[in-house]
């Protein structure tokens, strides 16, 4: 079947979110006497809160500098950032938020603006969607006469929030109101979910017959059915408390007919929920947001586009490729050699890549040590791929040591000017002097945790260096140290939490010690440096701390670990020697029954997996002895567990050989995460599970299947696909849809660069400066004339296939179904 002709697999949509949190400035002050406000601020999808950052103590503009990487699992209509002021006693006090819709959030990409805070109203706070069916019958009274039925069949809900990190207490109000009318009934009160099925029915009497006769403020004229409407609140129960406004949906009766009307709608604010009663500035939020949602295709239309850039490793010269291409027109864009850089490691040809071009780049390389020091395509590739491969490395390599500095912090600062009156210079110089070499010494032994993929592209590119230099000694080793050191491990001290090696931005003073340590093992790791005099230093405190390291022993252990590490031979250990540290985070289990007494009800762990097992303490800290262990290879499946199973959002279950293990994430986000980890890393188990029971055995059966037996086979097939690598996970359809969004996006350049080769061909003269194709490489204007077309002709294709997705997907996401809910009031 070709591509194109029809496929049985759907499309996916996947959506994901980069943001960072950088600050927040003029907040509110505090009423007491000290104004000061320890600060942070959450990231919400509508209600859900899914991250936060640490907290800021004693500011009214706090810095923040945190970023986030996540797909996002759901649906959602807002995307939310509340600042918070924390509280020891009370409960953390809101200062103020910014909502952004998701249809907006394009409009932010590639900015850093500053939003206003804005209020947060009970009535504004709103999530989820709700399911109606609706009617208006004719009674024929007994005399004969005519009157119109208003009918509401309140189905069920979905999405409804948390209140309180706990599954909220649901009931409705349904109305009919109008200028002089306001009729009002009440479902029952659904206990601990957030999928409410009510299945209430309700009747209003819209019209009168001739003969009605009674007095009643409700009497309504058949013309007043124009100013009607119905109204469906949702409530929390609130017991004790007062109750919490969820979510509204206003309904003209006009629009209904005889025929039954039944949809799904998106709860709404009230009229007036973003509306302040006062204007107070509450300060402003800078913030970061990049938000993508990608339509995958089925893999066979993505093939013509996989292979041209698969090939590029074989054209030559390699400037007329499809990924060098792909690379040039985006050159302005960093994070656009992403998903290349995913594809080409996907397929295992990304150190080839990475060869053919750097020796492109080193043709117009005149000085030694200018080596790889711009942002060329080579540089960005290599920075992207170290950031894959190199996450353990950098773990099992930097995170102890970066733990000890961030968590027990000495004072290094060394610049004098900054120092305050009591403090010691030499005594400040000396912890830094001792962080410096725990650092160094760290590094420096750990070449044979270097992943393979990263030893074979710096040997590749020390060969290169040393056959275009060859009367240079020293620039092999800077083509290898200004990755390593200068783009690898400096980087990663310096903002150890952006590679995960630290939950939180570090505070001012150890961000400022960090840097110190980063600036001294830049210097030490650059090949070369080591015999240069002070004037080479552009802080003279960096120069005179500097001379503390002018020893042969450094130089020797930095020539060492460079040759280490750009040897072909394997330096990675065998995985089962060292277990490979793949997720931790805080999480509810429920109690397992391994004893006959006890309740089993929901308590709070500290959960960590490695590539061996995954086990659970009692707090944090890895330590100590787990509380309980699953090896990996005994894990049989993990999936999601439905909401009914125990009332809680946010379940999954890991089945093992001995007994389920249910456990509660704290959001959609965490839980998603933790379901991939877990299946990523057991996929490989020979006795994995086809299918599964996604809710859970109680009260002596299955609540999904109904069976009795607790040892019945599963009765849904589980999701998780086939074997995979545990090291690096990569979406390869999702990538080549990237790759062919950013062609789609950049065709004028394309059409520019096609022109350029054209041109070129007819005029064979020396190239005038400047002309419109000069910031191109073109090298054989032919082959890279070939090339554009094929890419031009692949992305025009692929675009038929999108339009013919998207009406395809607009003509069966019907308005009102559950996939495409009703927004806003219906008119």
């Amino acid at each position: 079947m070709a591509a194109g002709e029809g496929s049985d697999e759907e499309a996916r949509v996947l959506q994901t979110l980069r943001l960072k949190i950088c600050e927040a400035k003029n907040l509110v002050p505090y009423s007491g006497p000290n104004k000061m406000r320890d600060c942070f601020c959450t990231i919400n999808l509508d209600q859900e809160e899914v991250f936060r950052t640490q907290v800021v103590e004693k500011s009214l503009s706090p810095f923040f500098g945190e970023e986030f990487y996540f797909d996002v699992p759901r649906t959602f209509q807002f995307l939310s950032f509340y600042i918070y002021d924390k509280s020891v006693i009370q409960r953390d006090l809101r200062i103020g938020k910014v909502a952004i819709k998701k249809e907006d959030l394009s409009r932010y990409a590639g900015k850093e603006p500053w939003f206003m805070l804005q209020p947060v109203d009970s009535n504004s706070e709103v999530q989820g969607k709700v399911h109606l069916e609706l009617k208006l019958n004719e009674l024929i009274t007994d005399n004969g006469s005519v009157c119109q039925q208003l009918v509401v069949h309140l189905k069920e809900c979905h999405g409804l929030p948390l209140i309180n990190g706990q599954n909220c207490d649901p009931y409705a109000t349904v109305s009919v109101v109008g200028p002089s009318r306001n009729d009002q009934k009440k479902t029952k009160v659904k206990k601990k979910t957030s999928n409410p099925q009510f299945n209430e029915t309700f009747y209003f009497e819209v019209t009168r017959s001739s003969s009605y006769t009674k007095k009643s403020q409700f009497q309504v004229e058949e013309e007043d059915i124009e100013k009607l409407e119905v109204r469906v609140d949702l409530w929390n129960n609130g017991n004790l408390v007062q109750d919490l406004f969820l979510g509204e949906v206003k309904i003209p009766v006009k629009m209904l007919g005889s025929d039954s009307f039944q949809a799904w709608y998106l709860l709404q604010p009230r009229d007036n929920g973003n509306k302040s009663s006062k204007s107070e500035d509450l300060g402003s939020l800078r913030l970061n947001i990049c938000y993508s949602e990608d339509c995958v295709l089925p893999s066979e239309y993505y093939a013509p586009l996989r292979n041209l850039l698969l090939k590029s490793t074989e054209v030559e010269p390699i400037s007329a490729s499809a990924a060098y291409i792909l690379a040039e027109v985006c050159r302005d864009k960093y994070d656009t050699i992403i998903p290349l850089v995913r594809l080409l490691l996907h397929h295992h040809k990304l150190v080839q890549f990475i060869t053919a071009v750097a020796e492109l780049e080193l043709k117009d390389t005149q000085e030694a040590n200018t080596i790889f020091r711009g942002n060329s395509s080579v540089t960005r590739c290599l920075d992207e791929m170290m950031k894959i491969v190199g996450k353990h490395y950098l773990k099992v390599t930097l995170k102890p040591v970066l733990d000890e500095i961030c968590e027990n912090p000495k004072p290094c600062e060394i610049d004098r000017l900054k120092l305050k009156e009591a403090e010691n210079a030499e005594s400040h110089k000396e912890n830094l002097r001792n962080y410096v070499d725990k650092v160094f010494s760290t590094i420096v032994q750990s070449s044979i945790s270097c992943p393979t993929l990263m030893c074979d592209a710096f040997c590749s590119l020390r060969s290169l260096a040393a056959k275009r230099f060859p009367n240079d000694p020293h620039v092999q080793y800077s083509a290898v140290s200004s990755f390593v050191f200068l783009r690898f491990f400096a980087v990663a001290v310096v903002s150890p939490h952006t590679f995960h090696l630290r939950p939180h931005h570090p505070d001012v003073q150890t961000s400022r010690t960090l840097t110190l340590i980063s600036k001294a093992i830049q210097t030490l790791g650059s090949w070369g440096s080591l015999s240069k005099s002070k004037s080479s230093f552009k802080e003279s405190f960096m120069c005179e701390f500097f001379k503390m390291f002018q020893e042969e022993e450094y130089t020797e252990a930095v020539k060492k670990f460079l040759d280490e590490v750009s040897s072909t031979e394997s330096k990675e250990p065998n995985i089962m020697s060292e277990p490979v540290h793949l997720k931790e985070g805080e999480m509810y289990k429920r109690a397992q029954g391994r004893t006959r007494i006890g309740k089993k009800n929901f308590k709070k762990r500290w959960f960590c997996l490695t590539s061996r097992e995954l086990t659970y303490h009692k707090q944090q800290g890895r330590n100590k002895e787990p509380i309980y262990s699953v090896p990996v290879r005994n894990i049989l499946a993990v999936e999601k567990l439905d909401e009914n199973a125990f009332n809680k959002k946010n379940m999954f279950q890991v089945i093992h050989v001995e007994k389920t293990l249910y456990v509660q994430a704290n959001n959609c986000v965490e839980a998603s995460e933790w379901i991939e980890a877990l299946c990523r890393v057991s996929r490989c188990n020979q006795r994995r599970l086809s299918v599964y029971h996604p809710s859970a055995f109680l009260n002596g059966n299955w609540l999904c299947c109904k069976a009795t037996s607790e040892n019945t086979v599963g009765c849904t097939p589980c999701t998780a696909g086939g074997p995979a690598d545990i090291q690096i996970e990569i979406d390869g359809d999702r990538e080549t849809e990237r790759i062919y969004s950013l062609f789609a996006t950049n065709m004028p350049k394309l059409q520019k660069m096609q022109e350029a080769c054209g041109s070129i061909a007819v005029y064979q003269g020396p190239r005038k400066e400047p002309d419109d194709y000069s910031h191109f490489t073109i090298e054989d204007s032919v082959a890279t004339f070939q090339t554009l077309q094929q890419i031009i002709s692949i992305v025009e294709k692929l675009s038929e296939h999108h339009d013919r997705y998207q009406k395809k997907r607009s003509s069966s996401a019907k308005y009102g179904s559950e996939e495409n809910p009703i927004v806003g009031k219906i008119s």
